[in-house]
């Protein structure tokens, strides 16, 4: 009879459990490892095969047999070895006790027997808590941001030699280690690069990021940027799910990140290829939109990203989520962020200037602003334009910290927390749901009806007006839509940038 020893594999972001058979036949002496391995994990033989021999293991001379099951499933990942080896000394009699029951064992083992960390530990364990794994064995890892999980045991372990101890209870391991960045550490304070008090003039655009961010809609600057970054600091701290999602993403990807309370933002540069930006590769990996989830894609010179590329980001801005399909294996990642997007009116970046004269023709203005597919532009909820101010006009200390913008921001986020009943914005609830919840009056819909029909808004531009409305009642603490917020909601989308020959609308 097989030993079976449970680890996890990874397919995306999403974890399965892992049941590695290990056997022994009668044969010439060799391992021989089945359940569609790849490369990495076709080599774990010759690694598992040297720790086991480093620790005096008494491996009989047979064939083994190794089997990853369901062998369905491609395993892409070497962090199988330790339930390899503890399947083999256990099958071979060298583990004398009986393995622990609802255990699995995650870590690549080193030939001398240590064992070492592998990218996407933190989807593992939170994966092996899904599926009601009661102990779990994993390494001990430097910038691991967790000490405890809810419902499993961590043992953090650093040898083979400590796992086999455990097991005869000649060593306790569940207190062995204490990450350093722990989000159960009491709470430190968080501090931003950038204040919105810095940011001088361009008090509608800084209302319209105020709402931006209370709602999550993306947004379109044209004209002189100022303040997308700042746009960070008014983003409120990430709750605990959300932290999770960020860790195993960046666990994930192989990236450093310090500190997982604050919203990411990422700001990849215009040469960026749509493998980089949306994901994929041979063994498909996370893009720019999912290492911005939850946070902050920040695209500046938007018209200079090729077209195809900005094409790529509808699918993801729609469903808060990206699906990358090749023929080895179809992953689907995370991808739920808020695009702040800034652009020039023109090649020449004067074209509708007061002080300055634009040297563009009307054909280089549209060829430009085209560059922004309308579909693309659809999708943007807010578009600003924005335009020259004079210093001396502007005081630092008639400016709002972004702290207190930050405390209205999270105030409205609570607000469609609890009307939705989890952490979903009035930008990606239901149709269905935001028309329950937010249901204008006749007279509304007669205006709404009637800007559309001036403006030549598409049902999805109308829809995305009735959000931001939404978004602006919740921050003015109203329960229904206002005829003030509509109106609002109105003016900060209203959008005739495509026009070539018109000045900048204030």
């Amino acid at each position: 009879m097989a030993t079976i020893a449970l680890s996890v594999g990874l397919k995306g972001m999403e974890g399965y459990l892992v049941q590695v058979e290990v056997q022994l036949l009668p044969g010439m002496e060799s391992v021989s490892v089945i359940g569609l391995p790849n490369a990495a994990v076709k080599e774990s033989k010759d690694r598992v095969m040297a720790a086991l021999y480093a620790n005096d293991c008494q491996i009989p001379d047979k064939k083994i047999i190794v089997h990853l099951s369901p062998a369905e499933q491609k395993k892409n990942s070497p962090i199988f070895d330790l339930a390899m080896a503890i399947g083999i000394m256990k099958e071979a009699g060298d583990i004398k006790h009986s393995l622990p029951e609802d255990a699995a064992y995650l870590g690549v083992l080193s030939l001398d027997g240590s064992i070492k960390s592998v990218d996407g530990m933190l989807p593992a364990i939170l994966a092996a808590k899904k599926e009601k794994i009661k102990i779990l064995y994993l390494p001990k890892m430097a910038d691991f941001p967790l000490t405890e999980v809810e419902g499993v045991e961590l043992c953090f372990v650093e040898t083979l030699q400590e796992v086999v101890e455990s097991f005869s209870g000649q060593l306790s391991l569940t207190t062995a280690f204490t990450p350093p960045n722990s989000p159960e550490t009491p709470d430190e304070v968080i501090h931003y690069d950038k204040d919105f008090k810095d940011v001088l003039g361009h008090a509608h655009a800084k209302r319209a990021l105020e709402i931006a961010a209370a709602g999550a809609h993306n947004v379109l600057m044209i004209g002189p940027p100022g303040c997308g970054k700042s746009l960070l600091s008014i983003l409120p701290p990430l709750k605990q799910e959300s932290q999770y999602d960020v860790m195993s993403i960046y666990q994930l990807a192989g990236i450093s990140y310090s500190n997982y309370k604050i919203p990411p933002f990422r700001n990849p540069h215009h040469s960026a290829s749509a493998v980089s930006l949306v994901g994929g590769g041979t063994n498909p990996k996370p893009g720019e939109v999912t290492l911005a989830h939850r946070g902050v894609l920040f695209l500046d010179e938007m018209a200079e990203f090729p077209k195809r590329t900005l094409d790529m980001l509808r699918q993801p801005m729609e469903s808060g989520k990206v699906t990358i399909s090749r023929a080895a294996s179809t992953v689907t990642y995370p991808a739920d962020f808020l695009l702040i997007a800034a652009m020039n009116p023109c090649p020449c970046g004067y074209f509708g200037s007061r002080h300055y004269y634009c040297t563009c023709s009307p054909k280089q203005v549209n060829a430009y602003t085209n560059r922004v597919s309308g579909p693309v532009e659809d999708r943007m909820d807010i578009i600003l334009k924005l335009g020259n101010f004079s210093l001396d006009r502007e005081s630092r200390e008639a400016n709002e910290y972004s702290a207190e913008i930050r405390e209205r921001v999270y105030q409205a986020r609570e607000i469609q927390y609890k009307r939705y009943g989890g952490e979903v914005h009035n930008v990606v609830v239901s149709n269905e749901q935001l028309m329950r919840y937010s249901v204008l009056s006749e007279t509304q819909q007669h205006m709404l009806r009637q800007w559309a029909s001036e403006q030549h808004w598409s049902t999805r531009v109308q829809v995305k007006i009735i959000r931001l409305a939404r978004t602006i009642s919740d921050l003015n603490g109203e329960e229904t839509i206002s005829n003030e917020a509509l109106w609002e909601a109105v003016n900060i989308r209203r959008n005739d940038h495509r026009k070539a020959g018109k000045g900048m609308v204030k």
